[in-house]
């Protein structure tokens, strides 16, 4: 399989001209499912944001993303979801006013062959007890985080951007969270994991460990979990308290 998604020498700095990102190359095979694994302060939401146009990252300082053969840097948000580009954050939104019938629905609405009963019931919720409630704080953060990849699931984008998925979400397991994967893979869509756990990464079909605001390895998901614990969990910079508690 080809890319479908390529970055290349990716840098970005703040206003303040922090530089958070110093170079980041990374390519995301169609039909997969690529971890980003890497501790907090890396730049791994960052890189996703990017990638997506989101939070008001549209434009890297340099470098460039390819998406299915298109550069998209600077498009809008709005822009790379025509084109098949998703992501879920790790907090999901809050719609004051939409029930989650209508919020699916509206996901669906470029996708005809969409059944959102079968999408809620693929995530865990049956629909029944869902689909007329409103997606606001009456939902706990787990329930809003499976409504967002039921929707994602409506969508069928070509890939799609999970930033943390897996934090504060009450799956029962692993192997539920990789089955969910493994099922949006199979209707279509290209799978793009950002987490910290390196236990998610053993879902992937390939790995990429990223620290200090690059990738430093990309391939076999055991081999980068290795390494992310041989390296990562004891680095002075992300870790610091653990690695005072080592010294001592």
């Amino acid at each position: 399989m080809g890319a479908l998604l390529e970055v290349r020498n990716l840098k970005y700095k703040t206003e303040e001209d922090k530089e958070i990102l110093k170079g980041v190359n990374l390519d995301v095979k169609k039909g997969e499912i690529h971890v980003i694994l890497g501790p907090n302060g890396a730049g791994k939401s960052t890189l996703a944001n990017l990638i997506a146009g989101s939070g008001g990252y549209e434009k890297p300082s340099e470098g460039e993303i390819i998406f299915d053969g298109k550069n998209i840097n600077g498009k809008p948000l709005h822009e790379r979801a025509r084109l098949g580009l998703t992501i879920a954050f790790q907090e999901p939104a809050r719609f004051e006013g939409i029930t989650v019938e209508e919020y699916l629905k509206l996901s669906a609405r470029n996708n005809p062959s969409a059944d959102i009963e079968a999408c809620l019931r693929k995530v865990g919720l049956e629909p029944k007890e869902y689909l007329k409630r409103f997606l606001d704080d009456s939902l706990s953060g787990g329930e809003r985080k499976r409504i967002e990849l039921a929707s994602i699931m409506c969508m069928k984008p070509k890939l799609a951007i999970l930033d943390e998925i897996d934090s504060g979400i009450d799956f029962v397991s692993i192997d539920e969270i990789g089955n969910l994967f493994k099922t949006m893979r199979e209707e279509g869509t290209t799978l793009l994991v950002i987490t910290h756990r390196e236990n998610l990464a053993l879902i992937a079909d390939r790995a990429s460990l990223m620290c200090n605001g690059t990738i430093v390895e990309t391939g076999d998901p055991e081999r980068v979990i290795r390494k992310f614990e041989k390296e990562c969990l004891i680095c002075e910079v992300h870790n610091p308290e653990l690695v005072k508690g080592l010294k001592q």
